[in-house]
């Protein structure tokens, strides 16, 4: 029982060096305009998933989601974020394909996650993916106004709607956003 112990220390310890040495002798590719492969994709989300699911608060929005709010969500999303997640008239951010992951396209691709979570990566960043911490830059209820929006993206009222529209020139808002208004 004992060698077979030591083997698996000794496993770990050959593993843990070898990728050492990958990393540090360069071997390692580092260039941002690569494809991830899937098994580090995967990884990778559930290490964030996992370190949100420990650290973040799950504290509900202070901000109620008015249209006003969603509105200036929409207008904090235009000003800040649409250069890497994509703009509000339904094309894909130039610079798409610029980061190592790529950044997803929050308009084509709308986030499923809940309020808390989109708040704390808005809030916090993403470490090594471009993400910047917003908390420097925007005020807390701007960011709370931005995960609003980015939270009912596929279900705003049709005010915001209508705003949307015409302010962007958009024909035809995100898949499922007409859910809202067909419910009505």
């Amino acid at each position: 029982m004992r060698k077979f112990i030591l083997g698996i220390i000794a496993t770990l310890l050959v593993l843990g060096l070898g990728g050492l040495a990958v990393a540090t002798l360069g071997l390692m590719p580092t260039n941002a305009d690569a494809t991830p492969p899937r098994l580090e994709r995967r990884v990778a989300a559930g290490a964030l998933d996992a370190s949100m699911e420990r650290h973040a608060s799950r504290a509900g929005s202070p901000i109620p989601p008015t249209d006003e709010n969603l509105i200036d969500g929409m207008k904090v999303y235009t000003m800040n974020c649409s250069m890497c997640h994509g703009t509000l008239d339904n094309q894909p951010s130039p610079l798409e394909r610029s980061f190592y992951p790529p950044v997803p396209q929050l308009i084509l691709d709308p986030l499923d996650d809940p309020e808390w979570h989109i708040y704390y990566a808005v809030r916090t960043g993403v470490r090594y993916t471009g993400m910047p911490a917003w908390d420097k830059a925007l005020s807390d209820q701007d960011i709370w106004k931005v995960t609003a929006f980015l939270a009912r993206i596929q279900t705003l009222p049709p005010g915001v709607q209508d705003y949307w529209k015409k302010s962007f020139g958009v024909g035809q808002l995100p898949a499922g956003s007409e859910k809202h208004q067909d419910e009505r």
